[in-house]
């Protein structure tokens, strides 16, 4: 499970700054998620960012550089991408990739606990 260990450190200090949320870390998706408010929200994967974002903004997200659809089982996984570092590199980028993330959070189903 190697993810790149600066980048959640970035991602955990952007959030270490919301108030009124409740960040967990979790090992998942061969790298670190961070749920928030118990629903994951973003993750860090290799040198990559995982985001979980409102499917009905696919199309803008996909036009965004270093946007790369998420594929399970040989299916598009909606509402989910990995961005590469080229798309987050700026601070401005890396902000809308956080903001995207939490502001589905506020509407996202939790998963169902096993």
């Amino acid at each position: 499970m190697a993810f790149n260990i600066q980048l959640a450190d970035r991602i955990r200090e952007r959030l270490s700054e919301i108030p009124r949320i409740e960040v967990e870390e979790k090992k998942m998706f061969s790298g670190l998620a961070f749920l928030v408010n118990g629903k994951m929200c973003i993750n860090v994967s290799g040198d990559n960012l995982m985001c979980r974002f409102n499917p009905d903004l696919e199309e803008d997200v996909a036009g965004k550089t270093g946007f790369l659809p998420v594929i399970m089982k040989g299916k598009q996984l909606k509402g989910y991408c990995y961005v590469e570092p080229a798309g987050f590199r700026k601070p401005e980028d890396f902000e809308y990739w956080i903001n995207t993330c939490l502001d589905y959070n506020k509407t996202a189903k939790a998963s169902k606990k096993k």
